[in-house]
């Protein structure tokens, strides 16, 4: 039998009876640590004990630290029988070793008494006065990077061991929490003469100088500090409530399936222009207009916004089999490669053409080409030479030339369309973004036109009662 036992939070009031007979009945103790208030205790009852400290200095992590603790213990009670495992608060609070000793027990059969104790949740949830009823998440300091805060419950994280540790701890905080939130600092709590509790500013919270390994922190509940994702969701809930506005309850998928366009065109101006305050607010402006879809959806009773959530990591996690799965990818172009492969397969595209269908034809023009020809130039549908797509510009133009004076308006346009097309082959050969070359054609053509006007002015004249060779001479001039 192994016998897990709690020592509590470290006064001797929060010993149990039983803990205590059991530790003194038996001759095989172990203790994860002897850092702990009550081993003082077992010392003065001339209770003999081995300790696991030194696994800490031996180990390269906690992980590996408590690995070794637990098949240790098997390995102990293999050769001496009944074993009694002692640790600190209690056995299945916040204790990594307890618990793969249990899984490496039940792989093995072996029988495993549990004795309960007071948890250091308890001590703090005591000394701060808190009812566990409004909510409260415990979490290892030592996991924080894998955990998600929420500002609507309160929060204990305990095991902050030290200034380094600490400052791990704030700076995964402040990526949900404001640096001046008001946070409990939580040092032996439970212990009568050495507690000490009290508020610090979060961006504090690595300056202690009394952080040891009885130091804990709480974080309270406040629905007041930053803005999160949930904030989102119950804004554009209201926006569509029954008391909520009268054109944003008006809305359906069509009536606002361009603003998400044209939102998506002013985060590229964002970032064109390296504005990163402008960028974060283009981005949220195309997150709402993901969620105000995923908001219509939930009313319409289709889907919601964990459905598109959900969605969109399963793609991921498909689509990148060398990062999640046991697939090998070493360049780029690997990824690339075998992104498209799955892409086919999930959207079960059966033919070249249906690869070109499949491109949406919302896409600007320009775009949609570029992709099309790509598509196409991958199963080897395309000019050997850039010098062969710049003569189809030539042979289209001449095209244009034919008809443009006609009265067939679609064989024009398909002329011109033709010619546009050849363009954007050229653009794709040379490596050039056809959308950015041709805003920056017309980026020129702004500022050459503003300087024509400025010019007008000067000479007390007004564009338009220019005649043409007198605007281009300005225009000329505008060049230089």
């Amino acid at each position: 039998m192994i016998n897990v036992v709690g020592l509590g939070p470290g006064s001797l009031e929060a010993l149990t009876i039983g803990t205590v007979q059991l530790i003194k009945k038996n001759t095989n103790i172990f203790l994860r640590t002897e850092k702990h208030p009550t081993v003082k205790f077992l010392r003065d009852e001339g209770i003999n004990f081995f300790t696991y400290d030194n696994e800490y200095e031996n180990s390269e992590s906690f992980d590996e630290v408590y690995n070794s603790i637990a098949e240790d213990l098997l390995s102990q009670h293999e050769k001496l029988g009944d074993i009694v495992y002692a640790v600190p608060g209690h056995p299945l609070v916040a204790e990594k070793s307890v618990d793969l000793l249990l899984s490496l027990c039940k792989e093995k059969s072996i029988k495993v008494n549990i004795l309960p104790a007071v948890s250091f949740i308890d001590a703090v949830m005591e000394a701060l006065e808190i009812d566990p009823i409004d909510g409260i998440k415990v979490i290892d300091a030592f996991d924080i990077k894998n955990q998600i805060m929420d500002k609507r419950i309160g929060t204990i994280i305990t095991q902050v061991y030290n200034n380094f540790i600490a400052s791990e701890v704030k700076l995964s905080l402040l990526d949900y929490y404001s640096d001046d939130t008001e946070i409990y600092f939580v040092r032996s709590a439970g212990i009568k003469d050495s507690e000490n509790i009290r508020k610090i500013p979060l961006y504090k919270l690595d300056r202690q100088q009394d952080i040891d390994y009885l130091t804990s922190i709480y974080i309270p509940k406040d629905l007041d500090n930053n803005k999160d994702f949930y904030d989102l969701v119950k804004i554009i809930d209201i926006l569509r409530g029954e008391n909520g506005c009268p054109w944003d309850k008006e809305q359906d998928h069509d009536s606002i399936k361009r603003d998400i366009i044209e939102e998506s065109y002013e985060v590229l101006e964002a970032i064109d222009k390296k504005d990163e305050d402008m960028i974060i607010e283009e981005l949220g402006d195309v997150l709402f207009q993901v969620m105000f879809h995923s908001q219509i959806g939930k009313e319409e009773g289709y889907f919601n916004i964990n459905d598109v959530i959900g969605n969109i990591c399963n793609k991921m996690i498909n689509r990148h089999p060398h990062v999640f799965g046991d697939e090998i990818a070493d360049s780029s172009e690997t990824v690339v490669e075998r992104w498209d492969k799955i892409k086919i397969k999930e959207q079960k595209l059966t033919s070249y053409t249906d690869v070109l269908k499949h491109i949406a034809i919302s896409l600007p023009a320009l775009i949609r080409a570029e992709k099309v020809q790509k598509k196409a130039s991958k199963i080897g549908f395309d000019w050997q030479k850039v010098e062969g797509a710049m003569d189809k510009i030539l042979e289209e133009l001449n095209e244009v030339k034919k008809v443009y004076k006609g009265s067939n308006r679609d064989k024009i346009t398909e002329e011109v369309g033709d010619l546009l097309f050849s363009v954007v082959n050229v653009s794709r050969f040379l490596d050039i973004d056809p959308e950015n070359a041709l805003n920056y054609t017309i980026d020129k053509f702004i500022r050459r036109f503003e300087f024509m006007e400025l010019k007008a002015k000067e000479m007390n004249n007004d564009l338009k009662n220019m005649t043409f060779n007198e605007m281009n001479e300005l225009w000329n001039k505008s060049k230089i």
